[in-house]
């Protein structure tokens, strides 16, 4: 029998696991924009495939998630995820850039990884909680989600390998800067420019 200590346990765990959940379902509502930017945005024919191919599967995870909700006795209540905004603001950085070909591929490969990666540890975070009650449904479905981001992760990290390598033999592509970050970034490298000039002027006479 469950002492009142250990059901205020339960309920600590369980509504950090509907806090984790919730943000899983807005997060995974924020990839599937992200995933379907790149589908389109891609020049490698495979990489398109991968892209679409686990855009589907996303839209299923979420799903899952909002029978996980149902099993909580919970509603989604979209909390805000910082990390995964992050994230996001990283792959929609690798879908504004300059560039062509392999090198612009081979953004999209690295901004895929990385959100692949955070949701993969926020699954793993989910499920450890829900082991701990034990809550065998909601295990279940979230191990699901679990394996197919597993999945998508190990197929993107084949399918970028050969785009990697003939992004490393391209010739540096030059680019004006598109992004904030990019703008802001250049604009600061003109401001130090200018400031180092006159020192180096200086120390030459």
């Amino acid at each position: 029998m469950a002492t009142t200590g250990d059901k205020g346990d339960q309920d600590g765990i369980t509504r950090r696991s509907v806090g984790r959940t919730s943000r899983h379902v807005q997060c995974g509502k924020s990839v599937s924009e992200s995933i379907t930017k790149a589908c389109e945005r891609s020049e490698e024919p495979k990489l398109k495939q991968l892209f679409a191919a686990h855009l589907e599967e996303t839209k299923g995870q979420v799903e899952r998630l909002k029978r996980v909700f149902g099993e909580l006795g919970e509603k989604p209540t979209g909390q805000h995820c910082s990390g995964m905004e992050g994230v996001v603001e990283e792959g929609k950085d690798a879908l504004e850039k300059d560039e062509d070909g392999a090198s612009f591929d081979a953004g999209l490969v690295g901004a895929a990884l990385r959100t692949e990666h955070y949701e993969i540890a926020g699954y793993e975070a989910c499920i450890s909680m829900a082991t701990a009650l034990p809550m065998p449904k909601i295990i279940r479905l979230l191990n699901a989600n679990l394996k197919e981001e597993l999945s998508a992760a190990r197929k993107i990290t084949a399918a970028g390998a050969p785009i990697m390598k003939q992004s490393a033999r391209e010739p540096e592509q030059a680019k004006k800067p598109k992004t904030e970050k990019e703008k802001y970034s250049a604009k600061k490298s003109e401001e130090d420019d200018a400031k180092a000039t006159p020192e180096l002027n200086t120390s030459s006479t």
